[in-house]
């Protein structure tokens, strides 16, 4: 068998086009049955590729995997197989089994086009694109499915030479209410250490919670070019306001830029190196800027893929050079079709000793699921956890700061009609944030609830 691991990774997703394309374009060939499954001895291939048809080829597979051993050879069954096997994620059998159809039936045009389309699933697009020139030549293929595959083979050519350029972006507006804008404790008044012999403060203005209803924008702009088949640079912009409707001093905005290099290697791996600089502004005043960079390491595999990175960033506080410093942290993150964990772990350094109550090391995880619910509605849930230990005692409360924090969400993203090339979905949205800490001036909850609608081009 040709090699199928060669040349994966940024390629793999051409498959899918590919695969709606060849639907499209000859009735049977990516769906339905063969014609010489209608002559089948049993009806397990056709009851196969019945279970593909319906969008269950896992169950398809699982139905005929036991029957390789004994069944292999036969095109009904092999041709049935490879279906299954290419749309439950497992290009390699898939091969295997249309090229059993091949030896036995060279002229079947469908499990040529279907093997081409495995090997794409595969990432080997160089020789995908030679079964679908031979697919192009065969006579007894329509003109129209014709055309649609030599479009195909023009995608192909596309990623062998490095994909060429691609700009996407979006945009997204909303409204919303936040019952802690300030992110304050909710008392009115505690015990300071420092100055116990004076009795309880008071605590009030910003120093106490405050709710508001407030808008938001944020928006991105993402680019890539791909200078061959292994390397591409990337680049994207991304920013946001959040407007309070009563309290303007804690209106907030963030600009964030990235820049990068990526490089795929034969295994379907991915390494990356990126810069990037953000900018956090507090009332139109800048309140915080980080510029560094992120290394980052991503394998795939059936099922998922598992990255590992590590990020460092400079920190400026204009007005408060007490608290610049610097921020390392490494990470690990496993992402499947349907969810995402992730652990990390790190800390933040200050440059001025005088200022070391503001370091802290930290340790935190992640989980993100997306699943249907309803037709097309998808419901969005996160749940993190992270620990923050700071370096020396506060000055006023003449302890160190231990804090634990818990952040949990859950929205819905709803489609709505499209705009033009803009694909426009609604979002609505509910966060939680409860921030516990040893010491009671830092510790906070938070609810916001919000709708907005997002375009994306």
């Amino acid at each position: 068998m040709k090699s199928y691991k060669k040349h994966k990774g940024r390629l793999a997703p051409v498959w899918p086009l590919i695969s709606l394309a060849l639907a499209a374009g000859m009735p049977g060939l990516a769906q339905a049955q063969s014609p010489a499954l209608s002559t089948a001895i049993d009806s397990v291939p056709s009851q196969a590729v019945a279970l593909t048809q319906d969008g269950r080829p896992a169950e398809a597979y699982k139905l005929l995997a036991p029957l390789t051993k004994s069944r292999a050879g036969d095109p009904d069954f092999d041709y049935a197989l490879g279906l299954a096997a290419a749309d439950s994620g497992r290009p390699a059998e898939a091969i295997l089994a249309f090229q059993r159809v091949l030896a036995r039936q060279p002229g079947n045009g469908r499990a040529r086009a279907e093997l081409a389309r495995a090997y794409a699933m595969a990432g080997d697009v160089d020789t995908a694109r030679r079964e679908f020139d031979t697919v192009v030549g065969d006579p007894t293929i329509p003109d129209p499915v014709r055309q649609r595959v030599t479009s195909i083979i023009s995608s192909l050519d596309r990623n062998i030479a490095g994909g060429g350029s691609s700009l996407t972006g979006y945009f997204e507006a909303g409204v919303g209410y936040d019952s802690n804008i300030n992110t304050a404790t909710a008392e009115t008044s505690l015990v300071i250490p420092l100055f116990a012999g004076l009795g309880p403060a008071t605590l009030s203005g910003s120093a106490t919670e405050a709710d508001d209803v407030y808008g938001q924008l944020v928006g991105g702009i993402s680019v890539q070019h791909g200078f061959d088949r292994q390397n591409r640079v990337f680049g994207s912009l991304l920013g946001s306001a959040k407007m309070n409707s009563d309290t303007s001093v804690f209106d907030t905005g963030t600009l964030t830029g990235t820049a990068g290099w990526a490089h795929s290697f034969a295994d379907r791996s991915v390494g990356s190196l990126s810069v990037q600089a953000l900018g956090f502004w507090l009332d139109t005043e800048q309140y915080r800027t980080s510029v560094g960079g992120t290394a980052q390491y991503t394998t795939a595999f059936h099922g998922g893929a598992l990255s590992a990175s590590v990020q460092y960033f400079d920190l400026r506080y204009p007005g408060d050079a007490l608290r610049d410093g610097e921020r390392l942290a490494v990470g690990l993150t496993f992402a499947s079709r349907t969810g995402v964990i992730a652990l990390q772990y790190g800390g933040e350094r200050v440059a001025n000793p005088a200022g070391r109550h503001f370091a802290n090391d930290f340790g935190g995880v992640s989980l993100a699921l997306e699943y249907p619910i309803w037709r097309e509605v998808t419901a969005v849930s996160t749940v993190s956890g992270e620990i923050r230990n700071y370096g020396a005692a506060d000055p006023l409360f003449l302890v160190r700061r231990d804090d634990g924090q818990i952040d949990a969400s859950f929205g819905l993203r709803i489609p709505l009609a499209a705009a033009g090339r803009a694909k426009l979905t609604l979002r609505p949205q509910l966060t939680y944030t409860k921030n516990n800490s040893n010491i009671a001036l830092y510790e906070y909850d938070r609810v916001t609830a919000s709708v907005s609608v997002r375009a994306e081009f």
